[in-house]
């Protein structure tokens, strides 16, 4: 048994009907060596080394404390792989639109909460493969374990230790069994309690720093436009979302990313958030509807040490960046978020643990009934949130890979939105590429391929001025 900590428990709270909140991968694999057997079967051997694949929501009675993953006694790897095609001629829009479909749908919390689609006729010869799993499993780097777990450098793949023999049979614990376990933890929370005062003591002068900034109270005037506001700008994206998805998907050289941030002195990273902002400038102009001031992006950075890896759950903080998109030159954007991506960088930042004290501290049953009312109060209707959009950057292997034999050719990450922020840019680089898959919530973004067309554009218009 493995308890989820408050934080990935509470991705399962917050979840709604409109906010399915898991994150997903499309794998696109050389059809001449892709077989959907020798996949099932490739799976099925490295079960042992992927244990969220195997793992089922155990919940404590009355909500007493936070849930714990055990080994599914039932697991059927037949419901978790699944076989579709496109029809002719597979085009890169079709295939867009069925992960959309299938990225709106919800896990099945009966079960371990993964799904793969083997997906052929992408192109009319090549394969994708759809990866679906929950936020509270995993975040972007352990599922990049996942990944790392199922992937190999050579065609032939690599040969694993079997599992160790088990005796134990597997089975699901009784409701006193984990009424036991709940009870324990209610006795642990002084000691949770304990921590998170001490540590929120210790985090004060940071926090007030941080506040003071967003407030505007305590600005350095050179360093103004690079810190963010309470509240980020409206934007047709910042509303309630719908059940519904767009995913668009698309690939940039790296190679030309890197000369850009060389010849201009800036980073990888940078480059991107500057084409980001030049393409979504473009967008709103062209719906009469950018505002006066940047936008604000939040951006997600990993604090998962390599002590940790392996642990799977959620090891994440994130930054709040101020996006030029009232710029209009591309060269100033790239010195812009050069400049607000040093200032965030260089910011006392709030402990990345502080916010697991708090999410372990609160009960959990106040918790998810505090998620569910927010989620009720629809709040993305009555307040702006600090952010307008997410964008996060993955950085992946240089080396050729395989999936059980089958070469892998791009690697685009499918993200997950929320009330309020309604679009998401996630790249991951691999192979001389950076692949992005863009998400949106269908009726605030319904033209996300002309988003897409906008960012591939904004590189070719940052080359050609940068270099």
């Amino acid at each position: 048994m493995r308890q989820l900590s408050g934080l990935d428990a509470s991705f399962l709270n917050l979840e709604t009907p409109s906010t399915p909140l898991h994150v997903a991968s499309v794998a696109i694999l050389d059809g001449d060596t892709a077989d959907f057997d020798a996949i099932r079967a490739h799976i099925e051997e490295r079960l042992h080394l992927l244990p969220p694949f195997r793992w089922k929501l155990a919940q404590v009675p009355f909500g007493l404390d936070h849930p714990y993953w055990i080994d599914d006694p039932d697991f059927d790897i037949e419901f978790h792989v699944r076989r579709i095609a496109l029809p002719a001629p597979g085009d890169d829009q079709q295939l867009a639109d069925q992960v959309s479909r299938i990225h709106a749908r919800p896990l099945d919390r009966s079960r371990p909460l993964w799904e793969l689609y083997y997906i052929d006729n992408v192109h009319g010869r090549d394969v994708a493969i759809l990866t679906k799993m929950h936020h509270a499993a995993v975040d972007g780097a352990s599922g990049a374990e996942i990944l790392t777990t199922l992937l190999d450098v050579t065609p032939v793949p690599g040969e694993f230790e079997a599992p160790p023999a088990s005796r134990d049979v597997l089975r699901y614990p009784s409701q006193l069994e984990m009424l036991a376990r709940g009870g324990a933890g209610v006795l642990m929370r002084p000691a949770h309690a304990w921590r998170t005062m001490r540590r929120t003591v210790q985090a004060l002068p940071a926090i007030g720093r941080q506040v003071g900034a967003m407030l505007s109270l305590v600005q350095p005037e050179e360093k103004a436009l690079a810190r963010p506001k309470m509240q980020a700008p409206p934007t047709p994206f910042n509303a309630p979302i719908t059940p519904h998805r767009r995913f668009a998907f698309g690939s940039v050289s790296l190679d030309t990313v890197k000369e850009i941030k060389s010849a201009q002195g800036t980073t990888v990273n940078d480059v991107i958030m500057a084409a980001a902002a030049g393409a979504i400038r473009r967008y709103l102009i062209d719906k009469d509807a950018l505002p006066d001031r940047p936008l604000q992006a939040m951006v997600p950075v990993s604090v998962r040490t390599s002590d940790e890896k392996g642990t799977m759950g959620n090891r994440v903080t994130t930054i709040v960046a101020m996006l030029p998109t009232d710029l209009d030159d591309p060269l100033e954007r790239l010195q812009r978020v050069h400049e607000v991506m040093q200032v965030a960088k260089e910011r006392d930042a709030v402990p990345a643990d502080l916010l697991s004290d708090f999410t372990e501290f609160a009960p959990p049953a106040v918790a998810a009934r505090a998620a569910r009312a927010v989620a009720r109060l629809r709040w993305a209707d009555r307040f702006r949130t600090p952010v307008n959009l997410v964008i996060s950057n993955i950085p992946g292997p240089n080396v050729p890979l395989y999936y059980a034999g089958a070469r892998l050719k791009h690697l685009y990450p499918v993200s997950a939105i929320v009330d309020g922020i309604g679009l998401n840019l996630t790249l991951q680089s691999y192979m001389g590429s950076i692949d992005f898959g863009l998400v949106s919530c269908r009726d605030l973004v319904p033209d996300l391929a002309t988003l897409l067309a906008m960012l591939e554009d904004e590189f070719a218009i940052l080359e050609e001025a940068a270099l």
